[in-house]
């Protein structure tokens, strides 16, 4: 089938289940060739094509309401609602986004990046479909991953009482990204090896309907040995005891039986919840094979033998970086315990645990129980290291504010992806995390300008035993610098001077340091003396340097990849406010106040004026009023 042609799933309901299979393969073809130049999300997507297709074939989108959780697996239901065409763009600059997105396409009744919030949405809009007395169904599909998240047992708790109708999807693969975790994840398990449930209670049923009455007594135990089925089958029934009819496991590559199934499920009152059985990377054997989720997420890889293109970095990985430096002063200190909520491969941290097995823990995805356990291991005078991407800290922040920093507890927070973040979009761009992190009293937060003195910062976080302390670190490779064989603390709230300068001052950290000391060069050769300094600790500020700048009157211009409602620049407006400076020019370049979507790191610092040609046009206004005033 030509798939640029589809433009609505309508086309599905008069396909056979034949048909349906040769689509499913075509779609398969499709996402493995046009993925190998993109990358994306192959893994989950090769998992859901015939679930996908059942779906859209059963229901009617958009009157019908599908939800996607965590939504990384939504391109099967992008191809059927129109968007074939697209995917040579897929989550590049104004190109196809790698999630659901409503401006997209009218389908796409909820965004998603997150993980656990399907359940929720899809009973708020249960609830406003009853309240118009309208006739719909809503089905959110979410992963045994997602399934793990807090917001989704509370979910299911809630939907359960309310008995609303509704169809839950739980797209089983026993997989999200890394390997899952926990009890509910052993719970689902069993529930895979338990056979028809649902088909040997009604089964029972019908036997018990064909035996003559016998009195009342018969009549009235009947439903009890019906119920006791769960029991004998399936250890447990934690659903049903939510107050959910369970239907499953279904296998979800079998078009007969999920179209049984979903049938089943659109008639039963109340809220369902179909178990449906799916393989991860189904037919295309290296993301088949895959058992660490390196599959999950990919950039472009060769069809013929499954390897990655990637860019030649002799530096290394960030986050790798971090994970073993930690691990290196592991072997000394065997108060460290690392903590994740369900990146260790993203994380790097797969060393650690093979190394210190008993001191690495994987929560699965419970940002708030992973902030709230490293709490309680610090009261125990341990040094816990909790490595978290920033857009999933945003998940935590209550357990950091609460329960970390009002206790001034000794948790280290490794602060992954910290600033864009490139193809994932809006849904994970870490730039707010120092907005909502500067203002908390305790915390220490500080950013490296390079590789070296980011392993002299881990360093620092590990010996640091006044509170909580934050290392920032984005995503990709470090720029390559020499690495000191003997690591060292930095004295905590003091920056570097990497330039002087009499003109003006630039103020930034991380990756905007090479931006600014390019924009210095480019005004020297113009004239202008511009001094750079490694503002890399975010809080506590240099006090000492900055007040030294301000009593030389030196306009400043502050540069962060983050938000700047809140942030650095504003920490600096603050400071010389409250000093009495109310005279000294500032100027701040970060990321306004509207979401960053998807798109290169590079095109998108071009999009909001954050280039080495933006800080030169900046700097030279400012240069040019202080010589007018002069």
């Amino acid at each position: 089938m030509d798939l640029m042609k589809i433009k609505d799933p309508s086309f599905l309901k008069g396909l056979s289940n034949k048909q349906l299979e040769h689509l499913s393969q075509d779609i398969r073809q499709f996402l493995i060739e046009k993925l190998s130049f993109t990358g994306g999300h192959i893994g989950p997507n090769l998992g859901v094509v015939e679930l996908t297709i059942a779906l859209h074939k059963c229901f009617d989108s958009p009157k019908d309401k599908i939800l996607w959780d965590v939504g990384h697996q939504s391109y099967v239901h992008k191809i059927l609602t129109g968007r074939a065409d697209q995917f040579d763009t897929l989550r590049q600059y104004k190109g196809l986004c790698g999630f659901p997105k409503m401006v997209e396409s009218e389908h796409d009744v909820w965004e998603t990046g997150h993980s656990s919030t399907s359940l929720s949405a899809a009973m708020g809009m249960a609830i406003a479909r009853d309240l118009k007395k309208e006739k719909s169904h809503v089905i959110p599909v979410i992963g045994d991953g997602a399934l793990t998240g807090g917001m989704a047992l509370e979910a299911l708790n809630h939907i359960g009482h309310e008995q609303k109708n509704m169809i839950v999807i739980l797209n089983d693969n026993e997989m999200s990204i890394a390997p899952n975790v926990g009890a509910l994840h052993n719970v689902l398990g069993k529930l895979r090896t338990a056979g028809k449930y649902q088909w040997a209670k009604d089964e029972l049923e019908l036997l018990l309907k064909k035996i003559p009455a016998v009195g009342g007594k018969l009549a009235s135990t009947a439903e009890r040995l019906k119920d006791s089925l769960k029991y004998l089958f399936v250890s447990g029934m934690f659903f049903e005891e939510m107050g959910f009819t369970y239907l499953g496991p279904v296998d979800g590559h079998n078009f007969e039986s999920l179209f049984e199934n979903l049938s089943y499920a659109k008639k039963t009152e109340g809220p369902v919840l179909l178990h449906v059985i799916t393989k991860k990377g189904k037919g295309y054997r290296p993301a088949e094979n895959d058992t660490t989720g390196t599959w999950h997420g990919t950039g472009p890889y060769k069809i013929e033998t499954g390897d990655f293109v990637k860019p030649v970095s002799t530096a290394p990985a960030w986050s790798q970086l971090v994970s073993e430096t930690v691990r290196k002063l592991a072997r000394e200190d065997d108060r460290i315990v690392a903590i994740t909520p369900a990146m260790p491969v993203g994380s790097k941290l797969e060393g650690f645990a093979s190394e210190f097995p008993e001191r690495m823990y994987d929560v699965g995805i419970a940002e708030q129980h992973a902030a709230t356990m490293a709490a309680g291991l610090a009261t125990q005078n341990m040094k816990p290291f909790l490595a978290i991407y920033s857009t999933f800290l945003q998940r935590a922040y209550d357990q950091v504010v609460h329960d970390i920093c009002r206790q001034n507890l000794n948790v280290f927070i490794g602060i992954d992806r910290a600033g864009l973040v490139g193809a994932d979009g809006e849904t994970h761009q870490g730039v707010f995390d120092i907005a909502f992190l500067r203002h908390v009293p305790n915390l220490v937060l500080m950013m490296p300008k390079d590789e070296n003195e980011g392993q002299h910062m881990v360093n620092t976080a590990i010996k640091y035993n006044d509170g909580p302390i934050a290392l920032r670190f984005p995503r990709g490779n470090g720029i390559g610098v020499p690495m000191d064989e003997k690591l060292h603390e930095i004295p905590i709230g003091t920056w570097e001077v990497l330039k002087n300068g009499k003109d003006a001052a630039i103020l930034t950290f991380g990756t905007t340091i090479p931006m600014a000391l390019k924009a210095a060069a480019i005004l020297e050769k113009q004239g202008y003396s511009i001094k750079v300094i490694n503002a890399r600790f975010i809080k506590p500020l240099d006090e000492k340097m900055l007040l030294t700048l301000l009593n030389e009157n030196m306009p400043i211009l502050t540069i962060e990849e983050a938000v700047l409602q809140g942030g650095f620049g504003s920490s600096v407006l603050e400071f010389t406010h409250q000093s009495g400076f109310h005279h000294v020019e500032i100027d701040m370049m970060g990321i306004p106040d509207h979401f960053i979507e998807h798109g290169s790191v590079d095109k998108l610092l071009e999009e909001i004026g954050m280039t080495t040609g933006h800080v030169v046009d900046r700097l030279n206004n400012f240069v040019r009023k202080k010589q007018k005033r002069a």
